[in-house]
């Protein structure tokens, strides 16, 4: 590996962010916000069309291109492979000019699959940013059905075992261009398990809690970076304080991979409750107001929506989700995807949360969910407090650039 120009200089660290969701901006942006400005000297490249999230001096922003975030979200409707040998070679190409400008002490990444290569060829030590779901040590190894165009037609238990079968083969594709942009460059085969693929670096930094997701067989270089909290920057809207606290507030958003049509069929299922909504549609149009209870904006600041929240509704995503159990609120978490589907899971075996199919949703089981949740008793919960007893970000991340002689 590289040793940095100098002993007593700053260490360089870079950030780069693959921009297909809002989960992948806010965790390098929350990182970067951390760091000791008299030890580090953070730098991040995202796509432009995220740039207003990230506060960082303009001279250590680098644009960077990354998959179009619609493209991005078909392909997961879809159930198709997310990137194409072409657009890997092209991230590549990209990312060895970036390391080529920065010079970085280490590089890290949130689903920048390219590093896998482009980091090994310029031999800069590399760190990414995943979930402890998708490690390849996770306890357990089943994958859930994820909501396909076909699947609301087939029974739920038939659809899993349809799925359970075509799922080695299935899974294979999705490895197979960036098995073969690492074989053009003379690395190994990552083989065809998509967990190796999401997480393959010199350092992976899993962005969950080890009592929610344990990974006790994961080697030294797996490690737990702990919950990732971030907010997009900016005050609240102007309605925040507006908002009565006579009666339960419930906190919605679908997130940036979820969508406004989604977001209304909550509403709708919900508007008739004695509870005021606040909601967030990261950045979509705002739907026609036909509410009396429900206020609306294009981004929150998550963390203090859940705080005032009794309970958080969300596309069952880390992000929303570690907001809400951060401050003991129960999720309940309406899932589309894998990545959503395996995070609910956590939630769920450890009585924080109820998960609901995308493609099995009906306005009853909608309402008896949140209805759940406003009675449940999370805040004072043995698992809950174990769970928000972690330090602060910033000195768990320091924890982790000491450990690997960068601190």
């Amino acid at each position: 590996m590289q040793p940095p120009a100098s002993a007593s200089a700053r260490r360089r660290i870079l950030f780069v962010s693959e921009a297909v969701t809002l989960a992948h901006v806010g965790r390098p942006a929350a990182l970067l916000a951390g760091l000791d400005g008299a030890r580090y000297e953070g730098w991040i490249a995202c796509d432009p069309r995220s740039r207003r999230f990230i506060t960082v001096a303009s001279e250590r922003f680098v644009p960077i291109r990354s998959l179009d975030s619609h493209r991005f979200a078909e392909r997961l409707r879809q159930g198709r492979p997310v990137y194409e040998a072409a657009e890997l070679r092209d991230h590549v190409r990209a990312d060895l000019a970036l390391i080529e400008r920065v010079e970085p002490d280490l590089v890290v990444g949130d689903f920048r699959l390219s590093l896998s290569v482009s980091a090994r060829l310029a031999r800069v030590p590399y760190a990414c940013i995943s979930n402890a779901y998708w490690s390849p040590y996770a306890p357990d190894r089943s994958l859930p059905l994820p909501v396909l165009p076909w699947t609301r037609f087939v029974p739920l238990a038939l659809a899993q075992r349809m799925f359970d079968l075509a799922q080695p083969l299935a899974l294979a594709g999705h490895c197979r261009a960036l098995n073969a942009v690492r074989a053009e460059h003379g690395l190994g085969s990552l083989g065809p398990d998509l967990r190796t693929v999401y997480t393959d670096a010199d350092h992976t930094l899993y962005a969950d809690s080890p009592e929610l997701f344990p990974l006790p067989s994961a080697p030294p270089n797996h490690r737990h970076l702990g919950p990732v909290l971030w907010s997009p920057p900016g005050a609240p809207p102007p309605w925040w304080s507006e908002v009565p606290d006579d009666r339960p507030v419930i906190y919605l958003t679908m997130g940036s991979s979820g969508s406004a049509q989604a977001l209304e069929h909550v509403i709708d299922a919900l508007a008739g409750l004695n509870v005021s909504i606040v909601g967030s549609t990261a950045g979509a149009a705002l739907p026609v107001g036909r509410w009396r209870n429900v206020w609306l904006a294009g981004y929150l600041p998550g963390e203090a929506a859940a705080a005032r929240a009794a309970v958080v509704v969300c596309n069952g995503g880390s992000p929303t989700s570690q907001q809400a159990v951060a401050v003991g609120v129960p999720v309940v978490g309406i899932c589309s995807n894998m990545d959503q589907m395996l995070n609910m899971r956590g939630l769920v075996a450890a009585g924080l949360g109820t998960s609901l199919r995308a493609d099995r949703l009906t306005p009853q089981l909608i309402r008896a969910a949140v209805e759940a949740g406003l009675g449940a008793e999370v805040r004072g919960s043995h698992n809950l407090r174990r769970i928000s007893r972690v330090p602060p970000l910033a000195v768990r991340f320091l924890r982790f650039l000491d450990g690997i002689g960068l601190g």
